[in-house]
């Protein structure tokens, strides 16, 4: 079977090279993730990767999730496009990734916190909820009367 590369199995085996190459970036960016854990640890402070704003290749992903791992925690949004929100295998460091309604890549974060911020209820998305809870069982009452 020809796979568009002229030989048999062409494509696959182009695939698996450039898994292989590398910027050389994934060992800073690691390196600052250590750095930010040790800060949330020792004083509570919240660090930001912005992963779309550093060269990465196939090989520093490849190296990024070697180290990182897989942890407990996955998350899916599903707001003007997908939000996959996971903790690696290192507790406290959670990758986060938006799409938009095609698919398409549009911002990969790794957030070094005890529970990323898009995870956590806002104030006023709370205030309507604690809105729909009185009425419904205002509405319930109601109803066994």
């Amino acid at each position: 079977m020809d796979n568009g590369g002229g030989k048999p199995g062409a494509n696959s085996a182009l695939e698996e090279l450039r898994s292989h190459l590398s910027t050389g970036n994934a060992r800073p960016v690691l390196q600052e993730i250590l750095t930010s854990l040790q800060k949330l640890i020792e004083t509570g402070e919240e660090t930001t990767i912005d992963l779309g704003a550093i060269p990465f290749a196939a090989g520093d992903e490849r190296v990024f999730d070697d180290i990182l791992g897989d942890g407990e925690v996955k998350a899916e949004i599903d707001a003007l496009g997908q939000s996959h929100i996971r903790e690696t295998g290192i507790p406290g460091v959670w990758r986060i990734d938006h799409f938009d309604q095609n698919g398409e890549t549009l911002s990969r974060f790794v957030e070094i916190t005890f529970l990323p911020e898009i995870l956590k209820t806002q104030r006023a998305d709370a205030e309507e909820g604690l809105a729909q809870l009185t009425s419904r069982l205002e509405e319930r009452d109601r109803a066994k009367h």
